[in-house]
């Protein structure tokens, strides 16, 4: 979902962004710049690091296939 915001800049910053980067780019850019700012990424790239370590995804199988077998073993 996309959100309008009314942000206050300095003359001389308003004409070069639209200089630079384009009348119907502006929205892009900002956004572009900010968002590794203020989206927490870190728990996303730590998570496909550990994906990517076969030998630790092979370990992490194997916990789970145990855990599940004790679970079937349990008396409720």
């Amino acid at each position: 979902m996309q959100r309008k915001m009314t942000i206050t800049l300095d003359e001389a910053v308003y004409e070069g962004l639209y200089r630079i980067v384009g009348k119907r780019q502006v929205s892009r850019f900002i956004e572009n710049l900010l968002r590794p700012h203020v989206t927490d990424t870190s728990l996303d790239e730590g998570y496909r690091a550990m994906a990517a370590d076969k030998q630790r995804e092979i370990e992490a199988m194997a916990w789970c296939n145990a855990l599940a077998g004790d679970v079937s073993d349990a008396t409720w």
